[in-house]
């Protein structure tokens, strides 16, 4: 279901400024009011309309009645003892629930956030996926997890990665909202050079999304360096085959200039081999592009296990040797159940027993 479907219009914390004037308009107030409410909105973050003091007490009184806002409730937090990693659980106003986690780095603090609750798209190694698509998240919501988290670590969030719970290309309207909104100068003014948005391969949202003349990294979930396995990985890959969207990339570099980011989870003895290796260098070869190796996050409901270490190192040197640019992802909340999906799950599967 998406959101749209689930609830009619936008509500007012998922409006940019523009149209936010044109709706105060229609209420009888003055056009400079929107810019108010805009900044204590975006700017300060307010939670409640009874913050915005410089705002009539008539008009604060008219918007609770009629445009709730959307706050999210700390459910549950987990903080990893290796690294501070958080990893954060909150009910949205419906009841629904979605995890976000907020990862600390030398060159600023990180926040990766979900896109919709739970995800249709099956990937095989995923927690995500394990329940289905709920619905998907307003900009607001997706907004709400940087906000939330900004005010409890009391740490300003200099990076977005869409790369949580969801896929965000499935969710296209709200997501470029999001993105929008995030990156305003009138609001927390995030630069869009500092967000990412990860897909599985929708080619024709990748093409849209190219359209967009944003400044946003994009992050293709790759995972097999052929059609073959991917299909047996993901699939969505038996609907778009590799050559439909390494097309897409390459068009998204050429309409942005903006590298491709290739996200490669690698599973022991299903993608991690010498020869996959080989074929993935050869399958990149000529684009400008940046491989993140990504060591599997097991998760008890599937199979697949951890590569080794040996053969994290070992897939990027032969990467490496031919010319291909790579890091290892620096492994974040490994002990806190640091995975898309898995806190989610775990408490869901608690309701269920106290049921």
């Amino acid at each position: 279901m998406k959101v749209d479907d689930a609830r009619e219009g936008l509500d007012i914390q998922s409006l940019y400024p523009e149209e936010l004037k044109t709706k105060l308009q229609a209420m009888g107030e003055k056009p400079f009011r929107a810019a108010q409410l805009f900044a204590w909105l975006h700017q300060k973050q307010a939670e409640t309309y009874r913050e915005m003091t410089n705002l009539p007490e008539g008009l604060r009184e008219r918007l609770s009645k009629e445009e709730p806002l959307t706050v999210l409730e700390p459910v549950d937090m987990r903080e990893s003892r290796i690294d501070g990693t958080r990893k954060y659980l909150f009910r949205l106003p419906d009841g629904n629930v979605i995890e976000s986690v907020w990862m600390k780095y030398h060159h600023g603090n990180s926040v990766c956030i979900s896109s919709q609750v739970g995800c249709r798209m099956g990937c095989r190694f995923c927690a995500s996926t394990l329940g289905g698509l709920t619905r998907s998240l307003r900009a607001s919501e997706m907004l709400g997890q940087v906000y939330r988290i900004q005010k409890l670590t009391g740490e300003r969030v200099s990076n977005v990665v869409v790369m949580g719970t969801g896929e965000p290309l499935d969710n296209y309207e709200q997501l470029v909202r999001f993105l929008r909104l995030i990156s305003s100068e009138q609001g927390i003014h995030i630069s869009q050079r500092n967000l990412t948005v990860s897909t599985c391969g929708l080619v024709p949202e990748m093409y849209r999304l190219a359209e967009e003349k944003l400044q946003i990294t994009l992050a293709l979930s790759l995972h097999a360096p052929n059609d073959e396995k991917r299909q047996a990985l993901m699939p969505i890959a038996s609907r778009y085959p590799l050559r439909e969207v390494l097309a897409a990339c390459g068009n998204y570099f050429e309409k942005t200039g903006r590298r491709i980011t290739f996200e490669y989870a690698l599973a022991a003895g299903e993608n991690d081999g010498g020869k996959d290796a080989e074929e993935l260098a050869g399958l990149l070869k000529g684009y400008n592009c940046h491989v993140n190796l990504i060591p599997i996050n097991p998760v008890k409901e599937r199979q697949f296990r951890r590569s080794g270490k040996k053969m994290v190192l070992d897939f990027q040197n032969k990467l490496e040797k031919c010319g291909i640019n790579v890091t290892i992802r620096r492994e974040m909340g490994g002990d806190i159940d640091g995975a898309c999906g898995q806190l989610r799950k775990s408490y869901m599967d608690n309701q269920e027993k106290n049921l």
